[in-house]
């Protein structure tokens, strides 16, 4: 059975699950794959999910308020808009209520340097339910590979709708890109510049359009692209192959080569903020959901239990898997 990132289980379950999950990939066939590319044609849809939509069990329910310079966001988890049919066969899990609370800086503040997302949401969307864009799935079910398999541009079949979206053991619905059915709510299926969500840093989420000129908000209206791209060539260990997107690590940052930094976001003018705000912009193409924070994400977005499990083998996280497993530095040094 697959899912998404572990819940906690006690010291010795997890020992046993791990080595369940070793044995079981000795004998899993190989990872199928796909045409490749940069996530644009979302690969990963290859999910097998089955066509239309389903039913969600309650209405969606979520609230934000500022108390002590904090933003207070309290919500079920169900998404505003019908999910897909769940179970189904790339996930056999049941959408449930969930009951989050979380706080993030009302005032928040940008860093030195990115902060790297470990195995907990990104942040939350304005419907309530939680951006997760990584999957606990990995090279031959082994963290310690260096391989992180990607739930959107890899090729594994993770029951994933049409709103990038599936639901974990818990029932809890989640978003692994961008958030088709609430985006069409609050553009009217228009192309204009949109806050879909509050990241776990306190900075506000929009996607996926933005303004061509960040100091205006009478420039043109234009759909973001990030900074990641392929790398090139085959991959030196691990799967092998060539580098086609179905891991995290076949992707590196490119300055300069579209409109977002290494958290796929910007300063820039907003319609809420028309003074200008550090944001983040949810992409067509990887890493479709940031992967890296600007400013510090608040602990009650932490996942309890197991120590956290970071994209590939260390902390640097879109640097790669660890000296001599995984590709080369691309051309900027990472």
């Amino acid at each position: 059975m697959r899912h998404c990132p572990f819940l906690a289980l006690p010291a010795t379950l997890l020992a046993v699950a791990s080595l369940v999950a070793i044995l079981q990939a000795q004998n899993r066939p190989p990872e199928a794959k796909g045409p490749g590319g940069r996530g644009g044609d979302q690969k990963g849809k290859q999910y097998a999910a089955p066509a239309g939509d389903g039913q969600s069990p309650g209405k969606s329910q979520m609230s934000s308020t500022v108390d002590g310079g904090f933003r207070v966001i309290r919500a079920n988890g169900l998404p505003d808009h019908a999910p897909g049919q769940f179970p189904n066969r790339g996930n056999p899990h049941t959408v449930a209520a969930q009951n989050y609370n979380y706080r993030v800086p009302a005032q928040p503040k940008e860093n030195a340097t990115f902060t790297k997302l470990v195995m907990h949401p990104f942040g939350i969307a304005l419907n309530g339910v939680v951006f997760d864009p990584g999957a606990a799935e990995w090279w031959q079910m082994d963290p310690r590979s260096g391989w992180t398999l990607d739930p959107i541009s890899g090729s594994q079949k993770l029951g994933i709708d049409r709103h990038n979206a599936h639901v974990q053991p818990s029932g809890a619905y989640h978003y692994h890109a961008l958030p088709t059915g609430l985006v069409e709510k609050l553009t009217s299926g228009k192309a204009q510049v949109a806050q879909v969500g509050w990241a776990a840093d306190g900075f506000p989420i929009y996607g996926p359009w933005d303004y061509s000129d960040a100091k205006s908000t009478n420039s043109a209206v234009k759909r973001m692209k990030s900074s990641y791209k392929l790398r090139e060539g085959t991959r030196a260990s691990g799967p092998g192959g060539k580098f086609d997107g179905s891991y995290v690590e076949d992707f590196q940052f490119v300055k300069g080569v579209g409109d977002l930094d290494e958290a796929n976001g910007r300063f820039g003018v907003t319609p809420e903020f028309p003074q200008g705000t550090y944001h983040y912009v949810l992409t067509d193409d990887f890493p479709f959901i940031p992967r890296q924070f600007k400013g510090t994400p608040d602990s009650s977005f932490f996942r309890h239990g197991p120590g956290p499990i970071r994209f590939g083998a260390r902390e640097v996280g879109f640097g790669g898997p660890p000296p001599g497993k995984g590709p080369p530095p691309g051309k900027d040094g990472r």
